[in-house]
């Protein structure tokens, strides 16, 4: 079955290079004339110049039979037409990327599935990559930011964590009882941990946090005495 995504910007453009690097067909919907003729010049896929927003040029997608719909324009209002003719005409399977927060529930009471604010989520990424390097990953959990977070943390050298088992450091106080070791990589192989499971350098920690990304989170990571750099603290 085919993937309809809609717009061929920054992010629909990605999107485009990851379904060519999964085999996924696609069909590509851009109304503008230079991006339509540079998809279709470089990308294997179908590409449609016209407006998305119009029923018949879902019709000529074949929305109704496609596995889903993207949609990654920059103006809510087109992502949310644009979902709302898929799902009239069979789609399913609906996702957005959401700009303004304010406008989550309208893309929710579709049931499609968001990513909110892209260019947000990417300062952020790069901030946190600036004021505290272990952190390597993470998404929110929730409804609006600031909420419980999944993310990455490298086990640093003379962290007070190493060489204790899960167990261990549950009882010495250093998992928060709002925190879950969801896995451990180690040497390219993933853990998933257990009580038992002990915690070594250089280990990278996947970890679920219900407070987000706080001090009383990150310190049994990071050396012995060094304070997180007050990225989520309170």
């Amino acid at each position: 079955m085919t993937t309809v995504i809609v717009g061929a910007g920054r992010i629909g453009s990605s999107v485009i290079e990851l379904a060519a690097d999964a085999d996924i067909s696609t069909t590509v919907i851009e109304q503008e004339h230079k991006r339509a003729h540079e998809i279709e010049t470089d990308a294997n896929c179908r590409v449609i110049h016209d407006d998305a927003t119009e029923r018949e040029t879902l019709h000529e997608a074949e929305v109704g039979n496609a596995e889903a719909i993207i949609a990654t324009t920059d103006q809510d209002t087109t992502n949310l037409m644009v979902l709302m003719l898929a799902r009239d005409l069979g789609c399913e399977t609906l996702v957005s990327v959401v700009h303004d927060e304010e406008n989550i529930p309208l893309f929710r009471q579709l049931g499609a599935t968001i990513i909110e604010n892209p260019q947000r989520l990417i300062a952020e990424y790069l901030f946190r990559g600036t004021h505290d390097p272990g952190i390597q990953g993470f998404m929110h959990v929730g409804d609006r930011e600031g909420e419980a977070e999944v993310f990455e943390i490298s086990v640093a050298e003379g962290a007070p964590i190493i060489g204790k088992t899960l167990e261990e450091a549950d009882v010495a106080g250093f998992l928060p009882p709002s925190m879950v070791v969801v896995a451990v990589e180690r040497d390219g192989e993933i853990i998933i941990p257990r009580g038992n499971t002990q915690i070594a350098e250089d280990d990278l920690v996947t970890v679920f946090s219900k407070d987000g990304l706080t001090n009383e989170v990150i310190e049994p990571f990071k050396p012995e005495g060094e304070r997180a750099s007050g990225i989520g603290a309170e």
